[in-house]
């Protein structure tokens, strides 16, 4: 055994899906997704901190998933903590970025109980935009530096 468990964050900004209110469908496609990944369910709840704010906590088989949604920013942030050493909470990540539709993600991916003596403690942090949004963003710095050499 060369590591414990993988452990996935992902922060998903501006979301787009218009069901980010509706935390009983969210729930559900939590269901989909470990169902989807075959991955044990032993309890799922979900509580609303306030109206703008709600949390879905996933207790599985092989580790754990934490859902905060604030509805009023569009962010999602979910960790994903999966307790076999060929566990692939990518794919979880997946099925929540096509299902929340977010302008960009972050990704923070770790190796825990990682026991190699030439462990790398690094996370590896991944972000994807959005192609629109990249569009936009190089539109912006073009007209940032055409403006400077008008000056």
């Amino acid at each position: 055994m060369k590591i414990i468990a993988r452990h996935l964050t992902v922060d998903l900004y501006n979301c787009k899906n218009s069901k980010l209110e509706d935390y009983a469908l969210i729930k559900q496609r939590v269901h989909d997704a470990l169902a989807t990944v075959n991955i044990g369910l032993l309890a799922l709840n979900s509580e609303q901190v306030d109206e703008r704010h709600y949390v879905l906590l996933a207790i599985l088989q092989e580790g754990h998933l934490s859902m905060h949604v604030y509805t009023d920013l569009k962010y999602v942030a979910i960790d994903i903590f999966l307790c076999k050493e060929n566990a692939q909470p990518e794919e979880l990540s997946k099925f929540f970025r096509n299902f929340f539709q977010p302008d960009k993600t972050k990704t923070t991916f770790l190796k825990r109980g990682d026991f190699t003596a030439a462990s790398d403690v690094r996370p590896k942090v991944k972000t994807k935009v959005a192609p629109l949004r990249k569009i936009h963003n190089t539109g912006a710095k073009v007209i940032r530096i055409l403006a400077r050499r008008k000056q």
